[in-house]
């Protein structure tokens, strides 16, 4: 079996049920999906779908850090929407934060995400 190692930091919000933060395998790392929830109180911050997407991108920078990681590093996101209609200001954050060598990326809309928030993305980056 090959190295596992979970990942874990105080600088982005704790797991709301039995899941790791992330998980690194073979120079993988898979983290899980990250919400708008602020890391000091655990609860959704409050606005539009472009401040939902700067705390989700804050948290997940948080968990790549801490696995010693960083954005270029990423090769696959997955964005869960609440609305496809936040597509654009959803998309106008996310460039702020790949701004070259972008990764391969999926975007759907979804019924229903955890704490009723508008966006979740989960990310795979490679050493």
């Amino acid at each position: 079996m090959p190295n596992k190692k979970t990942i874990a930091t105080d600088s982005a919000p704790k797991a709301i049920g039995p899941y790791s933060q992330a998980v690194m395998i073979d120079g993988f790392l898979y983290l899980s999906g990250q919400i708008p929830l602020d890391p000091a109180t655990g609860q959704p911050v409050q606005g539009d779908i472009k401040a939902q997407t700067e705390r989700v991108l804050r948290n997940a920078e948080a968990v790549l850090t801490a696995a010693g990681y960083s954005f270029p590093d990423v090769i696959k996101t997955s964005v869960f929407l609440l609305d496809m209609n936040d597509f654009a200001g959803m998309n106008e954050i996310y460039a702020k934060f790949f701004t070259k060598d972008c990764p391969a990326r999926s975007t759907v809309q979804v019924s229903r995400l955890p704490k009723d928030v508008r966006v979740e993305i989960e990310i795979i980056a490679k050493k």
